[in-house]
């Protein structure tokens, strides 16, 4: 068969050589010796000097992330190094820079040479799982150029200062917790009639006291295990096909920052135990509901017992951009897997106050046409 594109190297499964790696955690072409990165559009490792390329194996292919005994691990404290720094010298070019102490994974700005940076803290845990970039950057910036133009409140000059050339491809740490959940509770179960009173009819609703005991499994819940992204626009980003989730492999990083977390374990713990018991609550509404053949529930209290809690420590694909508008700095991201787009967009008073003024002008139009 003809060669489609005779400027790339395609080498065959079985005879592919094998990609070396130097002592600097770098990923080296085994044609040209240049350094080779993760490309999220073949899912693949590739050279862009030579076009050398080489599979990844499928998730298919490997062992599934294991889940953690929660009460097991022993490394559980908080790390917050986001005000420290460190110094790291390319050893392909030997240019420095200097990193945020969170990142342990980067690039050279003078060569694009790959480096896994020296931890700044060892008593911490390793990732045990990573989901792979999917959208590559060019469809990442053309994903939240559409979304930004949505916005018809912000101001124009706002969407013309936002780059979507400037996204840089980051795995943040998150935490996933599973747990089996068993709730004593209390409360009301409401049940309706209509009343006739006068000549309409009202509805009211007579209260019955109840209480039980609801069971649930909770299977992945989420937790961004670094406190920098609280206030960013990761959550509006979710979800993340967690099906995709493959063991940790050092060449998924290859070409992008890997943040590693400031929020530790017990931390993590406690803030997924108040998303559980939030989530609970509504559920177990439900079962009222559903249980007593209510038409509502309230006064709803109960006390919870987690039951064996274990969690997986893995990292998730976003594309970061942020920009500065009037002095203040607006963050977006873009799911690294789905291309759905989170973030804050600046918004123009002008604009906000001419729609409610169109509205308004509306609504009086319509008044006076139907009288």
């Amino acid at each position: 068969m003809e060669d489609m594109n005779p400027g790339v190297k395609y080498e065959p499964e079985s005879a592919a050589p094998e990609a070396y790696s130097d002592p600097n955690g770098d990923k080296k072409c085994p044609n040209c010796g240049a350094t080779i990165v993760y490309d999220p559009e073949t899912r693949g490792m590739f050279c862009e000097y030579c076009g050398y390329r080489r599979e990844i194996p499928r998730p298919e292919d490997q062992a599934s992330v294991q889940e953690i005994d929660f009460d097991a691990e022993v490394k559980r404290e908080s790390f917050d190094w986001g005000v420290n720094k460190k110094t790291f010298v390319c050893q392909n070019c030997g240019g420095t820079t200097i990193y945020d102490a969170l990142q342990t994974a980067s690039v050279c700005p003078f060569c694009g040479s790959t480096s896994i940076l020296p931890a700044a803290e060892q008593n911490t845990i390793a990732p045990g799982g990573v989901c792979p970039f999917e959208i590559p950057m060019k469809s990442a910036g053309g994903l939240f150029k559409k979304w930004l133009n949505g916005r018809i409140f912000t101001p124009r000059a706002a969407k013309l200062q936002a780059k979507p050339d400037a996204f840089q491809g980051v795995y943040l740490p998150y935490w996933t917790f599973d747990t089996m959940t068993t709730s004593s509770f209390t409360g009301k179960a409401g049940f309706d009639r209509r009343v006739k009173r006068g000549d309409s009819w009202e509805t009211e609703t007579d209260w019955r006291q109840v209480s039980g005991l609801y069971q649930e499994f909770v299977d992945d819940q989420l937790v961004v295990g670094s406190k920098r992204h609280e206030d960013s626009g990761v959550r509006k980003a979710e979800p993340f096909d967690f099906s995709k989730l493959i063991p940790y492999n050092p060449d998924l990083v290859a070409g992008f920052i890997a943040e590693r977390y400031s929020v530790g374990l017990n931390d993590a713990w406690t803030e997924a135990q108040n998303w559980i018991r939030n989530q609970l609550r509504s559920n177990i509404e439900s079962y009222i509901r559903r249980t007593w053949h209510a038409d509502r529930a309230a006064s709803v209290s109960f006390s919870t017992q987690f039951d064996k809690i274990t969690y997986k420590y893995i990292l998730i694909p976003v594309w970061i951009s942020s920009f500065v508008y009037k002095g203040k700095t607006f963050q977006f991201v873009v799911n690294g897997q789905t291309g759905k787009v989170g973030g804050k967009a600046p918004i123009s008073a002008l604009r906000v106050t001419l729609a409610i003024l169109a509205a308004l002008a509306l609504i009086i139009a319509l008044l006076y046409f139907f009288n």
